[in-house]
């Protein structure tokens, strides 16, 4: 049995993984998917978010844990849980990135999307000075996000997807090799990406090596469209 701490991405909250958490759990894993501070049903106020505090508060998580955990990190987040692995090292068995940022040490995730000029997202955001936040235009939800996935999925993405903060992409991540670099690597491309693009993502692991890379002939959001094969390459990933 292992302990998966789920870490959703722009945008979204704790509800990504609806439909991979039952499947984890039928084989006897525990899971614990967060909304991130002013994500979802977390109230801190979009300007107060912090990547420092945010990634305090994963720590925290961690810390109640006695076991170690498996952590999972989709998209832009990809970024926090690198930083949280160079701080609780010990405490990590194995970091997941699911089409997600994998930045190298001094590094920053807005270095690495700008990079990604395919992307079809960028033109539908929209920025909020006032709050140091973005959101995204529901316009490109589907086409984006979405576009293997069902209805019911983009329904409830129209309702639930809300402010994002920015200061995240802009902080430089802070790694070490003795640190962030002890705890193995795994990444999950997807091939259909239209939002982190299959480019992106590959330049991303070959400057990052990781332990193993799989690939998922899916959009942004296999755990909407492949939640059964997504878990499978979970449990795959937890027996190594």
């Amino acid at each position: 049995m292992k302990t998966f701490i789920m870490i959703h991405g722009s945008w979204h909250s704790a509800w990504n993984w609806h439909k991979v958490c039952p499947i984890l759990k039928e084989k006897g894993h525990r899971v614990i998917a967060i909304d991130l501070p002013g994500m979802g049903r977390d109230k801190t106020p979009i300007n107060e978010v912090k990547m420092k505090s945010t990634v305090e508060n994963i720590c925290k998580l961690i810390d109640s844990i006695d076991e170690k955990v498996i952590l999972v990190g989709h998209s832009k987040n990809g970024i926090m849980i690198s930083q949280v692995a160079e701080y609780r090292s010990h405490k990590i068995e194995k970091l997941v990135y699911i089409a997600a940022y994998l930045i190298p040490n001094g590094k920053t995730q807005r270095e690495y999307s700008i990079q990604d000029t395919a992307g079809v997202l960028k033109p539908f955001v929209t920025a909020h000075p006032e709050t140091q936040s973005s959101t995204l235009q529901e316009e490109i939800f589907r086409e984006g996000l979405y576009h293997d996935c069902d209805e019911d999925i983009i329904q409830l993405a129209n309702v639930l997807l809300s402010h994002e903060p920015i200061e995240s992409g802009m902080t430089v991540l802070q790694l070490t090799d003795k640190n962030y670099g002890s705890v193995p690597r795994y990444y999950i491309e997807c091939t259909e990406d239209r939002a982190v693009t299959p480019f992106i993502q590959r330049k991303m692991y070959t400057e990052m090596p990781c332990k193993k890379v799989y690939s998922m002939a899916t959009s942004h959001s296999p755990f909407f469209s492949q939640p059964t094969e997504l878990c499978d390459i979970l449990f795959e990933i937890a027996g190594e």
